[in-house]
């Protein structure tokens, strides 16, 4: 008698935990699908995926503690096995782009059914790369960032209404050097101001 193939493994990682049950529970539908782990923040998904070495992560764009897209980049050195799979309900241009630049594989908007998730799954634990064309068509359409990634992480920094000493501190720079960065990003965006400016990347997925 032929063995049966081994499932793929996965971890499964959003800090909406009804929605993150209910995946769980549709895809353990699938004879050819195991959950093996799942994590509500983002240092809980790498923690988890280290433990447990699943064949595809299937994270959410937005946790607490570090985005999908930087979980990603972890996984690309500590587990380069384990494939990555974006499941997000924000679903700007910039976003696609940072995802495929860390090495995601597949990246999906979160009104997809259940089945056509698995059917992904397999796409990308097969070696294969799988956008949803809407946001691939609207990444094409939006262009790149002006921005510099230095610029992008003092922008973040700033979004919370931070002053400028205590960006400095968290991006280990100077105050001055702080303040050039958000210059530069107000000017290359257009803003009004350093808010505005924020505002504005984040509509388009910049930071």
């Amino acid at each position: 008698m032929t063995p049966s193939p081994r499932p793929v493994r996965l971890l499964l990682a959003d800090d909406e935990h009804l929605i993150r049950g209910a995946l769980a529970a549709l895809l353990a539908l699938e004879d050819d699908l195991l959950v093996v782990a799942e994590a509500a923040s983002g240092p809980e998904a790498l923690a988890m995926a280290m433990a447990h070495a699943p064949d595809v992560a299937v994270l959410d764009l937005q946790m607490p503690g570090a985005d999908g897209v930087k979980v990603a980049t972890s996984l690309r050195t500590d587990l380069p096995d384990c494939r990555v799979l974006i499941v997000t309900g924000h679903g700007r241009p910039g976003h696609l782009k940072r995802a495929l630049a860390a090495g995601v594989r597949g990246f999906v908007p979160k009104t997809v059914s259940a089945q056509r998730l698995a059917e992904v799954i397999r796409t990308v634990h097969a070696g294969n790369r799988y956008v949803d064309p809407e946001l691939a068509a609207d990444a094409i359409s939006a262009g790149d960032s002006p921005l510099t990634a230095r610029e992008a992480e003092v922008l973040e920094l700033a979004a919370d209404g931070a002053p400028v000493a205590e960006i400095a501190a968290r991006a280990a720079l100077s105050p001055g050097t702080v303040r050039n960065y958000l210059s530069s990003a107000v000017t290359k965006l257009g803003a009004e101001n350093r808010h505005a400016a924020v505002r504005l990347a984040r509509g388009r997925g910049w930071v």
